[in-house]
């Protein structure tokens, strides 16, 4: 797990992340019930198995630094500040959702939080946060721009481009690859001549770690170090999180091409019991706190549930708002 100080953070702030945590996984679990029982359209990309990452690297944001995402973007939504409820209710297509139900699963996002509704194509947001960053330069303020993506986007030409860019420009940029070993259903090393993402990075001269992904505190310390760097005008910083998705790629994916023992293997490294038994342990917390944050959970879900399905569905006419013409 972290340090044995758990980096002098409170019992409070680890309370905080340890019910984000569970959050985000019990959000996830509470969706793929739903979309089984025929209440959710559409397919899912979920997020089991990486929450430490999402949770982590937003710890670190301020409420005005801004994140761009991907087709995997309920984690990220919910780590950066976008409520149980507008989550929920976008996932059912009702105007109270976070994009007043027209994003749905892979278009996830909120202005108010700092996050650009996500975009679904594969390395869409290693160029466009160049954009956000090289604002926050010319404007001269502190803000931070972070960028998700995975192991598949790094042999997209717009992973190569926005890294490239942002670090001639030196743009307060944090880019945050979840390396989870597939694209898709594509082992990364079978379709890279390099081990590693972070190799990548010295091509462009951009400073880069690999860091344990499943993990929250090792997430959160990194991250930390590069949003400063970033803050301080030192440019952008490549962070890879070895990760692992415990589902498929998405709904219709059976995982054929995964092995029982790799999954056995990553199950055991589930970053939920991982912070919650080191907390116990280290007497933070106890036993019946990791329950009752359970139970707040749920209920929290339940509520947001109950509202998506008591919200208004968008009229025909709102599909003419929010559009530039």
């Amino acid at each position: 797990m972290a340090k044995k100080d758990f980096d002098g953070l409170t019992t409070a702030h680890l309370r905080a992340l340890y019910r984000k945590l569970v959050l985000l996984r019990r959000f996830e679990d509470r969706v793929y019930q739903l979309f089984l029982q025929g209440e959710l359209a559409g397919t899912l990309h979920q997020y089991q198995g990486q929450e430490a990452v999402a949770v982590g690297v937003c710890d670190c944001l301020n409420s005005d630094d801004w994140i761009t995402s991907t087709h995997r973007p309920h984690g990220h939504a919910l780590a950066k500040g976008v409520s149980s409820r507008a989550a929920m209710a976008e996932l059912y297509g009702k105007e109270t959702g976070c994009c007043r139900g027209k994003g749905g699963s892979m278009h996830f996002g909120d202005p108010e939080v700092g996050m650009l509704p996500a975009i679904a194509i594969v390395g869409g947001g290693n160029t466009v946060v160049t954009g956000l960053g090289l604002a926050f330069k010319l404007k001269k303020t502190q803000q931070v721009a972070v960028c998700f993506f995975g192991d598949g986007a790094t042999n997209e030409g717009a992973f190569h481009e926005g890294l490239n860019f942002a670090a001639v420009q030196q743009l307060p940029i944090v880019f945050v690859c979840e390396n989870n070993l597939y694209g898709a259903s594509t082992p990364y090393h079978q379709v890279s001549p390099v081990k590693d993402v972070a190799e990548r990075a010295a091509a462009y001269r951009v400073p880069a770690q690999i860091v344990d992904g499943m993990d929250v505190l090792a997430v959160r310390r990194a991250t930390a170090k590069a949003v400063e760097a970033a803050r301080q005008g030192k440019g952008p910083t490549l962070l890879e999180f070895k990760t692992y998705r415990f589902t498929g790629h998405s709904r219709s994916d059976a995982r054929g091409y995964r092995t029982k023992a790799e999954e056995v293997a990553w199950l055991s490294r589930d970053p939920i019991p991982g912070l919650g038994q080191a907390l116990v342990k280290a007497g933070r917390l106890e036993e019946k706190d990791l329950a009752a944050l359970e139970e707040e959970v749920n209920a929290e879900l339940a509520d947001a549930v109950e509202f998506s399905r008591q919200s208004r569905d968008p009229t025909p006419a709102q599909a003419y708002e929010d559009v530039l013409i």
